[in-house]
């Protein structure tokens, strides 16, 4: 078969285009077949080893002296390392030198090639993919901190502007006040000089009369009269009004418009990569981080465990409690086992109520940047927005069940997706509604949530982490905001805390701390943003708690299961 018009052709021998060849030459590598061995020796320009076909990858290709072209270097010089042949080992080039066979150095280097290449493929080159994930990452997480940063310097801008024309209105409604008090003034003389003109016109078309009409009886009778009339109007004077404009300095004007903090960049000395003995056998790091079951640092510093003081509490009436979501510091939108979502204020005890728009009870909860409601209806595979008592359907999934939602600060919503058939789990991040990102495999392949229908609560850490906690694994794990793996934390080892650790609501607060509610044994797990445990927050005969979410002022709030009951906690 025609090379040319092929994609893959059988191997042929080289000198008869035999197919199949038996022989091969380890030294001129080539395919021989068993008739062509004897014309392939009968070359006497070069050293020639035939060996059976099936054994040509086992045999090292010699290479050609370089000063005996006609040798093949079938040793191995020690002092020079350097490949050597027969005839240079007989010369004084190589006189009283170590000489081994090459086939032994050929064995030790390729130890080392492979130990070598394990160490580049297997710890090397990964943490560079990982070194390159994590400044695209830190790309996107610029990108989005620069834009959140560009949208409140604008947002500032637009409240200056407000706070600019309210000062400008207020100097032109003075200036305006002004003006009617000037003309006032004005007209106010104008009268009373206009009253005394009036009464010099009537005197002088009096006195005309008298000389004009020749008799000497009213000649005689006047008798003056113009002395009140020489009295002149006062001068009315009234300083002009004048706008100081205030000085305008440009350094000062953003001292007041605000600042924002410099960007420091630091680099770090990173350490030689060595393979240790233990990575002589694994190589391959583990890439799960598990929390230490005993941390001897951590209650150094914090202690074991710490309580909270409840500071108010909401009976919400459900017959269980499973979401609690802030609008603010003093109102909280719930959700339970039926079709009503209802938002409570501390300072009201009627409770403002929405009912879904299927009637089937609606799985999770969040609350936007501008207040509006979002809940997932597991039933009828939707995320719904609520706008002015207004239900609309924001998503509709096909083959996929919403479960557990949030809303990120830059708006986006986060979903964790259930397939119908149970056995497979994602989240997906949604602007608007179009998906633009899918997180569902560690780094390893394998799916960061346990199969099945489980309770599963998510948020989002102020470093724009997921922290995701499964019920169903025991576990909480954290992903950063390009969905790669951080770490995952299974609990903490405790002579009070005898029962399995069951996350269920997670909540993040301005330390970034990681706050995520044990059904299992009645009390919050803190952890900080790696992942360390901090302490426990318990005694404070929480029944069951499940949802969990903080307001401006960390305030911490725990719905509870059992209870149905909302308890608003100071932590800190």
């Amino acid at each position: 078969m025609d090379p040319r018009f092929s994609a893959q052709d059988i191997l042929r021998c080289k000198l008869c285009d035999t197919p199949i060849p038996l022989m091969y030459c380890a030294f001129c590598q080539v395919n021989l077949c068993k008739q062509c061995v004897g014309e392939h020796l009968s070359d006497l320009s070069t050293e020639h080893k035939v060996v059976p076909f099936k054994q040509r990858g086992f045999t090292p290709t010699l290479t050609k002296c370089l000063d005996h072209k006609m040798k093949h270097c079938e040793l191995h010089c020690e002092n020079c390392d350097i490949p050597v042949c027969l005839l240079c080992v007989s010369s004084d080039k190589h006189q009283g030198h170590r000489i081994s066979n090459i086939l032994q150095n050929f064995d030790s280097k390729k130890e080392i090639l492979q130990k070598d290449l394990r160490l580049l493929e297997e710890i090397i080159n990964p943490k560079y993919e990982q070194l390159a994930s994590d400044l695209e990452t830190q790309k996107r997480f610029v990108e989005e901190t620069y834009k959140d940063l560009t949208s409140s310097v604008a947002k500032h801008g637009e409240d200056w502007h407000r706070h600019v024309d309210i000062a400008v209105n207020k100097r032109k409604s003075e200036i305006e006040e002004n003006k009617k008090r000037h003309l006032s003034a004005l007209n106010k003389h104008e009268d009373e000089m206009n009253e005394m003109w009036s009464n010099v016109k009537k005197s002088i078309a009096d006195i005309k009369t008298i000389l004009n009409s020749g008799n000497m009886s009213l000649v005689s009778e006047y008798n003056g009269g113009t002395e009140e009339l020489k009295k002149m109007p006062p001068n009315m004077k009234i300083t002009e009004p004048q706008f100081t404009a205030g000085e305008i300095d440009d350094e000062k004007l953003l001292q007041l418009f605000g600042n924002f903090s410099s960007i420091f960049i630091t680099f770090e000395d990173a350490e030689d990569v060595t393979l240790t003995t233990t990575e002589e056998t694994s190589l391959l790091p583990d890439v799960t981080k598990e929390e230490p079951t005993s941390s001897p640092s951590s209650k150094t510093l914090t202690g074991d465990s710490e309580s909270g003081k409840i500071i108010d509490t909401i009976n919400t009436g459900y017959e269980n409690l499973r979401s609690v979501s802030c609008l603010n510091d003093e109102e909280i939108w719930t959700c339970g086992t039926d079709n009503i979502i209802s938002l409570f204020n501390f300072q009201s005890p009627l409770p403002k109520k929405v009912k879904t728009n299927s009637g089937g009870e609606p799985w999770d909860i969040t609350v936007t940047k501008n207040g509006e409601l979002i809940y997932t209806d597991d039933d009828a595979g939707t995320v719904n927005v609520v706008k002015d008592k207004e239900i609309k359907e924001l998503i509709k999934m096909r083959r996929w069940k919403p479960n557990n939602v949030y809303c990120t600060m830059n708006g986006d919503l986060l979903v964790i997706a259930l397939s119908n058939d149970w056995k497979r789990t994602k989240i997906i991040r949604y602007s608007g509604t179009t998906e633009k990102q899918t997180i569902e495999l560690d780094d390893l392949r394998k799916p960061l949530f346990k199969p099945g229908k489980f309770y599963r609560y998510m948020t989002e850490n102020r470093n724009k982490d997921i922290c995701v906690a499964d019920c169903g694994a025991g576990s909480v794990f954290v992903v950063n905001f390009a969905g790669k793996f951080r770490f995952r934390y299974s609990g903490h080892s405790s002579s009070t805390k005898k029962e399995a650790f069951a996350p269920r609501g997670i909540t993040t607060d301005s330390q970034k701390q990681i706050l995520t509610a044990d059904c299992n044994n009645n009390c919050v797990h803190i952890l900080d943003q790696e992942g360390k445990f901090l302490r426990y927050l318990d005694n404070l005969d929480l029944e069951s708690p499940h949802g969990l979410c903080t307001d401006s002022k960390d305030n911490l709030y725990v719905a509870e299961w059992d209870s149905a009951q909302v308890k608003k906690i100071k932590y800190k």
